[in-house]
This record gives structure tokens, C-alpha cells and sequence, in this order.
């Protein structure tokens, strides 16, 4: 018979990723760049509202979008004339900071007073996986359902900022905006919670100003 060897893998994953994350806020750090991660499900609303707060912001602004393929949600920001770095993940459903480590090099921080990170379309993958950010965004949207957060709770745990997007059409999908913000509030109750409608510009102006305080402190 064969002998089978455990082999003991010693090379953890998760702390390498935590201390490349570190390096990467250092880096932003000493380029006075404040860097968001958005987090969200596929079709939750992410791209559209860093487009939003690209035209509404009055800073100079860089995005990096990561996607398994992300040469379209690139595109769709480089309509608006600001360096943007395109991560593909191949197979991977979430962006990790060994991956941004190099988008930081290939952007023009010096010139950047902002940088938008926008994660993969999930909302399990990327929860371990620190980027080097100062803040993380989660977005979600009613026609995901009213019971998304308690679904996924441990995404809100460690948000800064939640947004709860397409509230215009909370009824046609019959969903409680009202119950998501408080399931929310269960699983992390200091966080701010702002219901949006991108469609209607409803909550843009809250969460911009949400922003600019994060960026302040």
C-alpha cells in the first residue's frame, strides 16, 4: 500500500491578504487618497451610483472595477474622463488586495483626491477579504428581495455605509424597505442606512454627504 502524507499548508491566505491590505492603505495613505470599497449583489446598483457620485462629487476621482470579466463596467466609467483600472478574476467572486496592489501602481494617485473600488457582484465572497480601503459601501436593492440582509448578514457587520437602492419599485416586488433597514440595524446598529431611488436622484445627496464626512474624520 501507498503511505498518504498530510501535507499541512502553512502559507494562510487571509493573513497574507490582511497585511497586503495594510500596505495598500499606506500607500493610499501617503498619497492623501480616501479609497471606498463597493460591495454588492449583481444588479444591486453599484455601478450605477459610483457613476453618479463621479458626475455629483467635486473631487478629482479614479475607480477601479473589478469583475470576472470587467472590461464593461470599465468602460462605462471611462465615459467620464477618470483613470480607470480594470481587474478581471477570472474565477474568482471577489476582488483581493494583491490584485489592487497593482491597480494602485498603475493609477495616478498624486492626482486623485478620491479612488471608487468597486468588488465583484456578490455578496459572500468578498467579506473576507480586505482591500486596503477606509471604508466599505454595501448596496443592495428591494428586487432582491426583502430578506436579503438576514440571508446574508455577515456583509453589514463590518459596513461603514449601507444603501438600500430602487426604493421607487419596493411595492411592485413587494418589498419592506422599512424591514430591511431594521434587519440591518440588528446586525450592526450604528451604521448608517440610506434608502435611494438612482432612477429618481432620491438619497444621492445623503449618501455624498455621508461620504465627505467619512473622508473628514
Amino acid at each position: 500500500m501507498h503511505k498518504i502524507a498530510d501535507i499541512e499548508i502553512q502559507h494562510d491566505i487571509m493573513l497574507a491578504n490582511r497585511k497586503l491590505a495594510k500596505k495598500n492603505q499606506k500607500i493610499l495613505d501617503k498619497a492623501n487618497v480616501f479609497a471606498v470599497d463597493f460591495l454588492g449583489a449583481i444588479g444591486s446598483g453599484k455601478t450605477s451610483l459610483i457613476e453618479k457620485l463621479i458626475q455629483e462629487m467635486d473631487y478629482p476621482v479614479a475607480v477601479i472595477a473589478g469583475d470576472v470579466i470587467s472590461k464593461f463596467d470599465a468602460g462605462r466609467f471611462e465615459k467620464y474622463d477618470v483613470p480607470v483600472i480594470g481587474l478581471n478574476t477570472g474565477k474568482e467572486c471577489h476582488l483581493d488586495s494583491h490584485l489592487v496592489e497593482h491597480a494602485l501602481h498603475d493609477l495616478p494617485l498624486e492626482e486623485v483626491d478620491i479612488l471608487f473600488i468597486e468588488n465583484v457582484g456578490n455578496l459572500i465572497c468578498p467579506v473576507d477579504f480586505d482591500l486596503g480601503s477606509h471604508i466599505r459601501v454595501v448596496v443592495i436593492s428591494v428586487s432582491e428581495g426583502d430578506d436579503t440582509v438576514e440571508k446574508h448578514p455577515l456583509i453589514f457587520k463590518d459596513a461603514d455605509l449601507v444603501v438600500i437602492n430602487k426604493v421607487d419599485i419596493a411595492a411592485a416586488v413587494g418589498a419592506d424597505e422599512d424591514k430591511m433597514v431594521g434587519d440591518v440595524k440588528k446586525i450592526n446598529p450604528d451604521v448608517q442606512v440610506i434608502k435611494t431611488s438612482l432612477k429618481e436622484n432620491k438619497g444621492l445627496s445623503q449618501i455624498i454627504e455621508s461620504l465627505e464626512k467619512f473622508m473628514s474624520e
